[in-house]
């Protein structure tokens, strides 16, 4: 057996309390993005503490402009996919944008589908007080809830556009009081999204379950960063917030560009490549 087999071997499911008691710890969240198979199998071998089926599945693998089209059975199939190659870490996947503005009847209704069609084991909501009531309702049925505050996707039209939050002394007072409402409403934790470093800080402070920031700085509690960013896949994606760790998307291009160089040339397959 190789040593990476036996490490993921001897790794534990992680859990909700487990991350909540990473907060105690000191002990940094690894989050990323996942919306396929390939993706979920990848990351959960590589030991990242929870993967999350976000909704930027739109943007990323069905070529939306924003999130806003994607729908619960979007999700749900993603989810599905995602969780078929995860056995360690924490699948969390987003409730999209209308499967539960109306009420805490249909956010209760989404999440249970997602966490038993979808094989999720937490959903994630945007909003603050707002949403309070549905993330009550949700957790008092069992269901695992994390929060998401600053920069909601789903409320982009509202911002008009992806820009900074939580730029103001009452604008990080308000983020301050939209963590505690979502913590009182029993969320196990909250992302943090394109907000200062001192407000993500600040936020942090303030409540008791963990925060996983995105374009948030250093100070939280975590760290959520989309799959495809972290890859440069397709290549060309460049954001300040994002570190690539390597440029696939660059090495796919030059790898299928010699694959039809090949096959055009007749050195593709030979035939050491027949059955």
């Amino acid at each position: 057996m190789r040593l990476s087999e036996n490490n993921e071997a001897s790794r534990k499911v992680v859990t909700v309390p487990d991350l909540q008691h990473y907060k105690l710890e000191g002990r940094r969240i690894v989050m990323i993005t996942a919306y396929d198979f390939s993706a979920g199998l990848i990351g959960d071998r590589a030991g990242v503490d929870a993967i999350l089926v976000g909704d930027s599945v739109g943007m990323m693998a069905l070529g939306y402009k924003n999130v806003l089209p994607v729908t619960l059975d979007d999700i749900i199939h993603h989810t599905c996919a995602v969780s078929a190659g995860v056995k360690k870490a924490l699948v969390v996947a987003d409730l999209p944008f209308g499967s539960y503005q109306a009420g805490a009847q249909d956010a209760l209704r989404a999440a249970v589908r997602l966490l038993k069609e979808g094989g999720a084991r937490s959903v994630k909501m945007e909003g603050g007080e707002n949403i309070a009531p549905s993330v009550a309702m949700i957790t008092a049925s069992g269901v695992p809830v994390m929060g998401h505050l600053g920069l909601t996707p789903q409320s982009v039209h509202q911002f008009g556009g992806h820009k900074l939050q939580a730029t103001t002394d009452a604008a990080v007072a308000r983020l301050i009081s939209d963590a505690k409402a979502l913590e009182q409403a029993g969320a196990w934790g909250v992302v943090l999204e394109m907000i200062p470093a001192a407000a993500a800080h600040a936020v942090t402070q303030a409540i008791n379950i963990p925060t996983v920031g995105i374009g948030a700085g250093p100070f939280c509690d975590g760290q959520v960063q989309v799959w495809h960013d972290l890859l440069s896949l397709p290549p060309g994606r460049n954001f300040h917030h994002v570190k690539q760790f390597a440029n696939l998307g660059e090495i796919a291009v030059e790898a299928l560009k010699s694959y039809a160089n090949e096959v055009r040339d007749g050195k593709f397959p030979t035939e050491e490549h027949s059955n």
